[in-house]
């Protein structure tokens, strides 16, 4: 297994010589309206893809699959809608199947619990996309579980630590997490996304799973940094993996 962080949550998974787009938003720098109600107006994303226009649609031919967790614009924007071939396999939840089915993708696979794909399955897991009257309002999210053989990732979407983290966890025992950080915040309410002590509860949950932390420094209303979270994993004294945009883990 090989993960290529992107930007945000886009990450572009090797899997059993299967290559799957996971949470695809290709749209350049700045190029969306700021997420409102946020501490500042900066459009985004604020960074562009590590990656040219050639090798960006290099990476699009090779697809076996997509994966989109949820269709929030910064996991499914217009540009992943209008480039991505639409006869692929596309995973997603329930509630997202019958809106990208009419954005016109021919074998759309919504997952209500789980599903065999080749040597794969893909379970779907709950989340909390913040607390209170903000998290319903940001639900439904999912997170996404592939297992083979050999071994397991769980990622676990736009969600914050949770008993529904932790079930999926408990239950899985991966031994890679992708978790979704930057404490993204509005003006009102608590954040809707982990925060530095997630991350580290995640971290630090019995399963010892190796976490990935993406989802920071592209979208405005993210205020954890990659620089912040590392100073804060280094002083709980735990390790997490923080790749940069363009950087590839690679499972041992």
């Amino acid at each position: 297994m090989r993960i290529q962080f992107l930007r945000n949550a886009t990450l572009l998974l090797e899997w059993q010589n299967k290559k799957i787009l996971v949470d695809p938003m290709l749209c350049a720098k700045e190029s969306l309206d700021p997420v409102p109600n946020a501490a500042n107006s900066h459009r985004f994303p604020l960074t562009d893809l590590p990656l040219d226009a050639t090798a960006l649609q290099a990476v699009l031919a090779s697809l076996d699959a997509i994966l989109v967790t949820h269709t929030h614009r910064d996991h499914w924007d217009e540009v992943a809608q209008t480039l991505l071939p639409k006869h692929l396999p596309l995973f997603c939840q329930p509630a997202d199947a019958a809106k990208i089915t009419a954005q016109g993708f021919t074998h759309v696979i919504p997952i209500e619990t789980s599903h065999l794909w080749e040597n794969t399955r893909i379970s779907r897991t709950d989340g909390q996309h913040g607390t209170g009257e903000i998290g319903k309002l940001m639900a439904p999210v999912s997170g996404f579980v592939l297992e083979d053989e050999v071994q397991t990732l769980y990622i676990a979407g736009d969600t914050i630590w949770c008993e529904e983290v932790k079930a999926a966890m408990d239950e899985f025992t991966p031994d890679y997490v992708v978790v979704n950080a930057g404490a993204a915040q509005f003006l009102q309410g608590d954040p809707i996304t982990m925060t530095a002590a997630d991350v580290i509860q995640t971290i630090q949950h019995p399963a010892q799973s190796k976490v990935i932390a993406v989802h920071m420094g592209a979208v405005n209303h993210c205020y954890l940094t990659p620089a912040l979270l590392a100073t804060a994993l280094a002083d709980a004294g735990v390790k997490g993996i923080i790749p940069a945009p363009g950087e590839w883990v690679t499972a041992n």
